[in-house]
C-alpha cells in the first residue's frame, strides 16, 4: 500500500546544496527499487543542476540506468533541438552523456501533429507503460515527480484559471494561449499517481509563493498536487518561508 499525504521539507544554505541533496535522494530511491523506476521530469534552472550532478562520474555509475525510464510532466510546443525544449534542456544536462537506452527516453512528441494530438500521444505512452487504461491508488505510474513552482503558483504547465485544472480523466492536455506557444502538460490524475513527487524552489523570489503553496492556497496550481505517495520540498535558504530549519 502507498501511504498518503506525507510531507517533507528539506531546506538548504544554497541551491548547489538543494542539487547535490536532491540528486542524492533520487539516487537512493532508484537503486532501492528492484524493477523498473519511471521519473518524471521538470524543465527550468533548478532541476537542471540536479541533472547535471546526475550524470556526473561518481554518481553515474552508481544509478540503475537499465532499469530508469524517463519522462516528461510538461513541454512546449517546440522542436526538441529548440532551446526552450525541457526534453533538450535534459539531454543536453545528463541524457546524452550517460549510459541510458533510447527505449528508455519517452519524450513528448512536437511535431508532425497539433498540440491535442500530441496530448493524446502522450497519454497513449504513458498507458502503454503502465499497462493499463485506469489509474490505481496503489500502483502509481512514477516513481518520482520533479516539479518546479513558478511565481505565479503555476507547475507543469498547470497555470492558474485555466481548465485543465479541473481534468479529472485526462492523463495529458494541450495549453494553449497561456504562453506565447503551446504547451502540453500532464493533469493532476497523472501527476498525483507518484510515490513520491519533489517541488524544487531557489531564490527569493519563489519565498511567498512557496509559502502559499504549503499553506494549501486552492487559487495556485502547485497546492493541488497530491500525490497518492510522499510530498517533498527541497528549498534553498532564500526560498525557504520563515521557520525552516536550514541544512
Amino acid at each position: 500500500m502507498i501511504a498518503v499525504s506525507l510531507t517533507e521539507v528539506r531546506s538548504f544554505e544554497s541551491a548547489e546544496m538543494l542539487a547535490q541533496n536532491a540528486v542524492e535522494w533520487l539516487c537512493a530511491l532508484a537503486r532501492a527499487s528492484d524493477r523498473d523506476f519511471a521519473v518524471c521530469l521538470s524543465g527550468g534552472s533548478t532541476p537542471r543542476r540536479l541533472y547535471e550532478r546526475l550524470a556526473t562520474p561518481t554518481i553515474a555509475s552508481g544509478f540503475p540506468w537499465r532499469r530508469a525510464h524517463w519522462f516528461w510532466g510538461d513541454e512546449r510546443f517546440v522542436p526538441h533541438d529548440n532551446p526552450d525544449s525541457n526534453y533538450r534542456m535534459a539531454r543536453d544536462a545528463f541524457l546524452s552523456r550517460v549510459p541510458v537506452s533510447s527505449d528508455n527516453i519517452h519524450a513528448i512528441q512536437t511535431e508532425g501533429l497539433s498540440p491535442e494530438q500530441a496530448a493524446a500521444a502522450y497519454e497513449t505512452t504513458l498507458k502503454r507503460f503502465y499497462g493499463a487504461d485506469m489509474l490505481a491508488p496503489d500502483r502509481p505510474l512514477f516513481d518520482v515527480t520533479l516539479l518546479g513552482i513558478g511565481d505565479n503558483g503555476h507547475t507543469a504547465s498547470l497555470f492558474p484559471g485555466q481548465s485543465a485544472l479541473q481534468e479529472t480523466r485526462r492523463w495529458a492536455v494541450a495549453t494553449i494561449g497561456v504562453k506565447s506557444e503551446p504547451r502540453i502538460t500532464l493533469t493532476y490524475p497523472a501527476l498525483d499517481s507518484s510515490r513520491d513527487v519533489a517541488f524544487l524552489a531557489t531564490g527569493e523570489g519563489k519565498r511567498d509563493v512557496v509559502a502559499r503553496a504549503r499553506a494549501g492556497d486552492r487559487t495556485i496550481p502547485a497546492a493541488m498536487v497530491r500525490p497518492v505517495g510522499r510530498l517533498h520540498w527541497f528549498l534553498d535558504r532564500a526560498a525557504s518561508p520563515g521557520g525552516i530549519d536550514v541544512r
